[in-house]
């Protein structure tokens, strides 16, 4: 009985090295040219790492996923410096999800689908838990900003969605989702900085909502 196309997934894995990892990939965020210079060892590190592993892109799609879960239930526990822990590790999972699948050669629309419907559920659990919190706290105004923030990011996001609906290719954006979740970073895990890092996500998010805004209109 014939054998059909190798499955990747079945391949056998061969030892990969660091330095044959290629770097991550530049975005057009703020921190999309510092972040690929200052990581870029660390990044092929694990990137060799998670490809020696065999593990598969859709679950580190949905370990980022649980994770940013379980840095909501932390925000809400009022365990903000774990909570900050907790989605870095989110947030590595997310960077690496596609990074192993371009690497092996499987990168499909349907993960790509998926990582993006998660990131999108992901956004609403991490800034709806900090409303929650603060509200609860009775600190209305920056209740009220982390629910701004909210919908900004859902913005940013959608405006990209219908743009590519539309047949216009959208990339660029100041302040996306890694920009987002590092600001997110600096915010759980820093006393006193949560306030700041809204003010900033809010006036940022708006300003590269408005940016993608004007960048669909001109390409359509």
């Amino acid at each position: 009985m014939g054998t059909g196309p190798t499955d990747p997934s079945h391949v056998t894995r061969e030892p990969q090295r660091v330095r044959d990892m290629p770097p991550p990939r530049r975005s057009s965020g703020a921190a999309g040219t510092a972040m690929p210079w200052i990581f870029q060892w660390p990044y092929r590190a694990i990137l060799t790492f998670l490809l020696w592993t065999g593990i598969r892109p859709y679950q580190l799609t949905l370990l980022s996923f649980f994770l940013m879960l379980a840095t909501g239930v932390l925000i809400l526990s009022g365990a903000w410096s774990w909570a900050g822990v907790v989605l870095v590790g989110s947030g590595v999972c997310d960077v690496f999800d596609g990074s192993v699948a371009r690497q092996r050669g499987i990168a499909k629309r349907s993960g790509a689908f998926m990582d993006s419907v998660l990131d999108r559920v992901s956004d609403l659990v991490l800034f709806s838990t900090l409303f929650w919190n603060l509200a609860d706290r009775g600190d209305r105004a920056f209740a009220a900003l982390a629910l701004v923030t909210l919908i900004v990011s859902l913005g940013v996001s959608h405006v990209r969605a219908e743009a590519e609906a539309a047949g216009v290719s959208l990339t660029e954006g100041f302040f996306q989702r890694l920009e987002r979740v590092l600001a997110m970073v600096v915010g759980l895990l820093i006393p006193g900085a949560m306030k700041p890092v809204l003010i900033a996500l809010a006036a940022l998010g708006a300003l590269t909502m408005v940016q993608r805004g004007f960048s669909a209109l001109k390409g359509a």
